[in-house]
This record gives structure tokens, sequence and C-alpha cells, in this order.
């Protein structure tokens, strides 16, 4: 199966798009790729023309048929699949304009959508919290936006960043005696405290180096 553009200029839908994510190109085989621009700093949104398709079906035989893909069915299609993204009832600001140009009513349609949503995010992120009171538990998705609504969150910030191995340089906890990616002993006597010096580091220690035998 096989598509191309319509030959008609005028078959043009609008995709609106009222947050500043920035979403990878969304690929078709009647069309190609089409990249969903984002809102500059300062714009309430941003309008991404979509056109239509003439697509080819090949039934065999040399034999095929055209059919016609409109322009709105494809900006619908890509809309639903941005905002079905984060599961059942979500819902990240995209929406195709009845006109050349979003209405008020639209924007403020989409704005109150997109709140709600948000606001669940926000509410799933809370009991989380209450639950775990571990800042790993929210997604990257719940963080953001709680930062667009504005809200001030425990879980939005660690207090403990995490430190560095200076063995493999792998994030740790702060105080750890033992890499769990590397095995590197950070803090030996903590690590003796709690059996972790065990019989098989100490062996790994006393094996001669192959390298070092090699150069005897």
């Amino acid at each position: 199966m096989e598509a191309h553009l319509a030959a008609k200029p005028s078959d043009v839908a609008v995709l609106v798009n009222i947050t500043t994510e920035k979403w990878p190109p969304r690929h078709r085989t009647y069309f190609g790729s089409l990249e969903v621009r984002s809102p500059q700093p300062g714009e309430p949104y941003a309008i991404t023309p979509v056109r239509g398709c003439t697509g080819v079906m090949d039934l065999g035989d040399k034999r095929t048929v055209e059919y016609c893909i409109t322009a709105r069915e494809i900006a619908e299609d890509i809309a639903r699949e941005i905002n079905n993204d984060s599961g059942e009832g979500s819902f990240h600001g995209v929406f195709v304009a009845a006109g050349e140009t979003p209405t008020e009513a639209e924007l403020a349609d989409a704005r109150r959508r997109l709140e709600e949503f948000q606001c669940r995010l926000v509410a799933a992120a809370d009991l989380e919290w209450e639950r775990t009171k571990n800042p790993m538990f929210i997604t990257d998705l719940e963080r953001r936006a709680a930062r667009q609504l504005g809200q001030e969150k425990p879980w939005l910030y660690d207090p403990k960043p995490l430190a560095e191995c200076p063995v493999c340089a792998e994030k740790i906890k702060h105080g750890v005696a033992v890499c769990r990616s590397c095995g590197a002993i950070l803090d030996r006597e903590k690590a003796a405290q709690y059996g972790l010096v065990g019989a098989g580091r100490k062996e790994r220690q006393r094996n001669p180096d192959p390298q070092a035998e090699a150069g005897k």
C-alpha cells in the first residue's frame, strides 16, 4: 500500500498544541513523518498544518485502486496518538481546530482538559508519596504536571542528591559502604561491621594480577 500527498491544496487541517512539550516526529506510511510544533516563549499555542493524502492500494495482478485520506482524519489520528500516550483519559494539549486558527472556546476547553489531567497526575503522586515517602516512585510526568500547575510538592525535590562512585562513576547514595554496581568498598570499616567484607572479597584481593605475574 502506498500513498502520496493529495493534489487538493485546500484539504488542510490544523493541529494545535498549547504546551511547550517537544514531541518526536509522527511517522505514517501514507505521508512519511510530521513534527508537531510547540509554542515558543510568549506564544499561547503553536499550529501545525496537516494536508490530505491520496493512497494507492495494491489489489494484485497489477491492479490498484486510489482512496482519499482527508487532512482531518490524519490530524485527528496524530492528536489521538499524542494525547493517549499516557494511558486512558490522558490529554497533552494537542487538538484539531475546526478552522484555520483555534477559537477562544477551543483553547479554553483544551486548557481545562489539560488542567484536569494534570490535577489527576498530581493527586496520584500525592497518594504515592503518602504511601512510600520515596521520590523515586514519582514519575517525570507527575513532576512536570505539578510544575506546570505551579504547585510546591515535597516529592518535587530529593533532599539527598545522589553521589558518584569514584571507581565506576555510577550514582550511589551518600554513606554507602559498597557500590552495588562495581562492588568497590567505599567504607571498609562500615563494610566490615555489617559483614560485607567476606572471604570472597579477601580471596579476590589475594589473587595476583595476571599481568603482574607475566612481567615477573
